[in-house]
């Protein structure tokens, strides 16, 4: 029989470990973040645009991110405004506000814009005017972007539940439940829908394909299993969404491993350990990760095998990367972005952020790349090879 407890009572959970591991470390030396070091820059880093949204909380670890379609951003901010800004220029092209504190998103597709609150209410607006088509609410948190598609708006929330909403009026058409491990990380993966399926990976460190239209399950992979005596070594949790291509899917997990899997059957093709509870990126021929200690990795997409490894920023408590043209972008708990060499990891260009750490993902779109701080300030930022 499945133990559950609820969302709140595991945050306490994880306070209180938290307490326990500082005082049991507090006469041991604690291993500082590295220091930044001078480089010579070889790109040019410049900003285009930035918009406040206010109201965040670096210690809610919101799941606010920018969205991207017909070149148009569409941003969403902590006490409840939704923007659509011109993606060239940063001008608004519509103001929302749903009169709820607001968690994740957006996601868009299919002409709507959708946003969650930490209550459960899923909003979805006119991508074209910011008009409210609907609003609907499900059970639990919303900490993962919405994924809309195919007459679908899919959310996960974090009791490991993945609800299908009609994108028509909200009204809930299925859903599908992993069983959710006692302790946990706070956050869940943001589901992934390609074509007649949605992919989503969860805190027990298994992946599911679902069938979109009915919520049937397709397989479950297994990414990493748990292992260890205490509840804390025992933690998987992919909190990150899975990258789908044409064949594969891939997947990392916090203590787990990195790995890729068959779209069509859920074999893994192969895995490899790395833990990072931070994400993923895929480039042409590689496969990007912040790792749980502060290195970015370069892996193989073919067989997993490691091309490199930045170590220079270790503990800078890294976002999830981001390709962007030949490079790869993170950025640090200090609010610094940092521009590697796709090739060969090595450093290209940094830059100060909007203000604040960065712990959600960047959007790389039209030559740009976009940036939300936990404080809610968004920026564009155009990076070129000098000359």
């Amino acid at each position: 029989m499945s133990v559950r407890i609820s969302h709140e009572v595991r945050l306490v959970t994880l306070l209180l470990v938290g307490v326990l591991l500082a005082a049991c470390s507090k006469d041991k030396d604690v291993e500082p973040p590295a220091e930044l070091v001078d480089f010579k820059a070889s790109w040019t880093v410049s900003r285009a645009w930035s918009v406040g949204m206010g109201g965040g909380d670096d210690v809610q670890r919101l799941a606010l991110a920018p969205a991207v379609e017909d070149e148009q951003a569409f941003l969403a901010g902590a006490r409840g405004e939704v923007i659509a800004v011109g993606l060239a220029d940063g001008r608004a092209r519509w103001k929302a506000d749903v009169d709820r504190s607001l968690s994740a998103g957006p996601g868009v597709g299919a002409g709507l814009v959708v946003v969650g609150s930490p209550e459960g209410y899923v909003f979805a607006l006119e991508a074209g005017s910011g008009s409210l088509r609907w609003s609907a609410r499900v059970n639990g948190e919303i900490l993962a972007a919405p994924a809309v598609g195919e007459g679908r708006v899919v959310v996960h929330t974090v009791d490991g539940r993945v609800h299908a909403l009609n994108a028509a009026d909200g009204m809930l058409v299925w859903t599908y439940e992993q069983p959710a491990p006692r302790l946990t990380l706070r956050g869940s993966a943001p589901p992934v829908i390609e074509g007649a399926q949605v992919y989503c990976a969860f805190d027990n460190g298994k992946v599911a394909a679902l069938v979109l239209d009915s919520g049937d399950l397709l397989w479950s992979a297994t990414v990493s299993a748990p292992s260890g005596r205490t509840e804390i070594d025992r933690l998987v949790d992919i909190d990150s969404a899975v990258a789908v291509t044409e064949g594969e899917v891939f997947a990392v997990g916090f203590q787990g491993r990195a790995a890729m899997i068959d779209r069509e059957s859920g074999q893994l093709w192969w895995a490899r350990d790395l833990s990072s509870h931070r994400g993923l990126a895929l480039g042409r021929d590689s496969l990007f990760v912040s790792d749980s200690e502060g290195a970015v990795v370069a892996l193989s997409r073919r067989d997993g095998s490691e091309r490199w490894r930045q170590g220079a920023l270790r503990l800078r408590r890294l976002s999830p990367p981001v390709v962007d043209g030949e490079a790869v972008v993170v950025a640090d708990f200090e609010g610094y972005l940092h521009w590697l060499d796709a090739g060969s990891g090595a450093f290209l260009a940094r830059t100060r952020g909007p203000g604040a750490r960065v712990g959600n993902p960047m959007r790389s779109a039209g030559g740009l790349l976009l940036v939300q701080d936990d404080e809610g300030s968004v920026a564009a930022y155009r990076a070129r090879p000098r000359g």
